[in-house]
């Protein structure tokens, strides 16, 4: 775990040679070392009643935002000064009231201190699941939903990045798509993947190439299934997750350790020593 932010390793999960899972709250944390993070890559709680083990998904509005702005610090702390986050957030929500939730908390992000850089959207293509539809086919009260999330792009103090090994990996037309802020892929399987609320690996995938160098530190403070870290350790950065649930770090570790992505590679660099 060279090199790689770890303050304490007592509630180290699981590692390897580029990932580090980490069994605990990111409210409270220790394990992570200020000012080491290069890129923090990650989709929070949505306040929508989801089940998960070990955490309350239907607090107040409020309180919601309360726990938005602690744990938003938390990473603030965590972050290099060249240092990017990636904010997977709905644009907004109806489930127990309207709520602007994307324009909320990056306005909360910037009053902690973050730098506001841009907001892709990402079409996940997702209408035909929507449920609630107000006052059907009258004026009366409809309800108006847009089937995309904002990945919200956000500093620390600069934009340039000056830190890291300088080295990039992205292709020239995935540059070229990836800058146009408008991304379109399909969401992820909660039934295939065994969690309530899993993204793509497509979302830190590009996120990852897009906005670190390889070797950089990415972190996912609620790492869930483990899908950052994935994605982090496929694309020769380092990954740290931190999951207060036991059972979705067994979970994470699980699928770290069968991803076809990462067994590939490992067979490549295992071939490349013949």
């Amino acid at each position: 775990m060279e090199g790689a932010s770890i303050l304490e390793t007592s509630k180290v999960f699981y590692a390897s040679e580029n990932v580090i899972l980490i069994n605990d709250d990111i409210l409270t944390t220790t394990a992570i070392s200020p000012s080491s993070i290069d890129l923090i890559v990650t989709s929070p709680p949505y306040n929508v009643d989801i089940q998960y083990n070990s955490h309350r998904d239907d607090i107040s509005y409020p309180d919601y935002l309360e726990f938005t702005r602690a744990w938003l610090s938390r990473c603030f702390q965590f972050l290099k000064d060249d240092g990017r986050f990636c904010l997977n957030i709905p644009l907004d929500k109806n489930k127990g009231g309207q709520q602007s939730v994307g324009a909320d908390i990056t306005t909360i992000a910037k009053q902690i201190g973050f730098q506001y850089h841009s907001t892709i959207i990402w079409n996940e293509g997702n209408i035909s699941r929507r449920t609630a539809w107000g006052s059907w086919m009258s004026a009366t009260a409809p309800f108006v939903i847009a089937p995309v999330e904002l990945i919200v792009v956000l500093y620390k103090r600069r934009w340039r990045k000056t830190s890291g090994s300088g080295k990039s990996d992205i292709t020239r037309a995935e540059f070229m798509s990836w800058t146009n802020g408008l991304w379109t892929f399909s969401g992820e399987s909660k039934k295939k993947i065994g969690h309530p609320a899993p993204f793509p690996l497509e979302l830190p995938r590009r996120c990852i190439k897009l906005f670190s160098f390889v070797g950089d530190t990415v972190l996912d403070p609620f790492a869930g299934s483990g899908t950052t870290l994935i994605a982090a350790a496929m694309l020769n950065r380092i990954g740290i997750g931190i999951e207060i649930d036991r059972q979705y770090c067994e979970l994470a570790k699980k699928r770290i350790m069968t991803a076809p992505e990462l067994m590939q590679q490992k067979l490549s660099i295992g071939e490349s020593y013949d």
